[in-house]
């Protein structure tokens, strides 16, 4: 399976389990996700994002996005994009 850098962890809010992501390529609805760092390593499938509070199909390269994650990740864990 190949991967893509897509960006990076900012932030994450614990209590709502969501993760504030800073893009640097495009990322759409369907689309599997890893997250990895030192102690992070897991993949999801996006089925949700907001950019400014406002549900969206896709973000672009640049946007700070917010995504429901099913596990903790950490400021500056790598995002990639999974692909068969």
């Amino acid at each position: 399976m190949a991967q893509t850098d897509v960006g990076r962890v900012d932030k994450y809010f614990r209590k709502v389990g969501v993760a504030a992501l800073e893009l640097t390529k495009a990322i759409a609805i369907g689309d599997t996700l890893r997250f990895s760092g030192t102690t992070t390593d897991f993949e999801m499938k996006v089925e949700s994002m907001q950019i400014d509070h406002n549900v969206v199909e896709s973000a672009a390269a640049g946007s700070d996005i917010g995504i429901a994650v099913p596990e903790r990740v950490r400021r500056s864990d790598t995002v990639f994009r999974v692909s068969d």
